[in-house]
C-alpha cells in the first residue's frame, strides 16, 4: 500500500502537471469560457473517465514488468526517462498561444462528455506518461505493485478533477488570464519542464 508521504508527494506533482497548459485543460477552458461552467465540467468528467482505461492498462503492464527480469525493468525505466526528457524539452520550448480563435460550434451534454472520454483514450501519450511516471512511486516492498498503481491512478484522476474542475468553474477569470497571457503560459510551461526533468532523473536512478 502507498504510504502517506508517497501519496502526498505524488498528488502534489500531479496537481502541478495538471496546471501546465496542454490540449486537455485548454479545451476545458475554451468550452467553459464560451458555453459556461456546466459544459466545462462535462468535458472534465469525460477526461477523468478516460483515465480509468489508461490506469487499468498501465497497471497490468507494470505488474508484469515488475514480476519479470531486472533487464526488462531497466529497459522500461530508461525508456520512460527518455520520454520524460522529451516532455521536458517540449515544455521548455513551448510557444505561448494568445491568438484569438474562431468560436467553435456548441455541443450537446452527451457530446461533451463523450468528447472528453475519446480525447483521453485516443491519446497514446497518456499511457506513455503513466508508464514513465507511476513506477517512480511504487515499490515491491510495499506490497502489490498493481494495487499501488491503481491507487496512484485514482490520485491522478482526483488531481485532474480538482484542477480541471477549478478551471471550468473559474473560467471567467482564469480563462482570460491564461488564454491571453504569454507570461502565465510561459511560467506554467517552465514549471512543467522542471518537474519533467526531475522525474526523468529520478526514474533513471530508481531501483527495482
Amino acid at each position: 500500500m502507498l504510504t502517506f508521504e508517497v501519496a502526498v508527494s505524488f498528488f502534489s506533482i500531479a496537481v502541478l502537471l495538471a496546471l501546465a497548459p496542454g490540449p486537455d485543460n485548454l479545451f476545458v477552458l475554451m468550452q467553459s469560457a464560451l458555453w459556461g461552467r456546466a459544459a466545462g465540467m462535462l468535458v472534465v468528467l469525460g477526461l477523468c473517465t478516460g483515465l480509468i482505461g489508461h490506469t487499468i492498462a498501465v497497471t497490468a503492464g507494470l505488474a508484469a514488468v515488475f514480476a519479470a527480469s531486472e533487464a526488462a525493468f531497466t529497459v522500461l525505466k530508461l525508456a520512460g526517462a527518455v520520454y520524460l526528457l522529451y516532455l521536458a524539452w517540449g515544455a521548455f520550448h513551448a510557444q505561448a498561444d494568445v491568438t484569438d480563435q474562431a468560436r467553435p460550434a456548441r455541443q450537446g451534454k452527451a457530446q461533451l462528455y463523450r468528447r472528453g472520454i475519446v480525447m483521453n483514450l485516443t491519446n497514446p501519450k497518456v499511457s506513455l506518461f503513466f508508464l514513465a511516471f507511476l513506477p517512480q512511486f511504487t515499490h515491491t516492498a510495499r506490497g502489490s505493485v498493481a494495487m499501488q498503481t491503481l491507487a496512484l491512478g485514482g490520485l491522478f484522476m482526483l488531481a485532474t478533477l480538482l484542477v480541471f474542475g477549478a478551471i471550468a468553474l473559474c473560467s471567467d477569470l482564469l480563462g482570460e488570464r491564461i488564454q491571453r497571457s504569454q507570461r502565465a503560459q510561459r511560467l506554467l510551461n517552465r514549471i512543467a519542464g522542471v518537474v519533467f526533468l526531475g522525474l526523468a532523473l529520478r526514474l533513471a536512478y530508481m531501483q527495482r
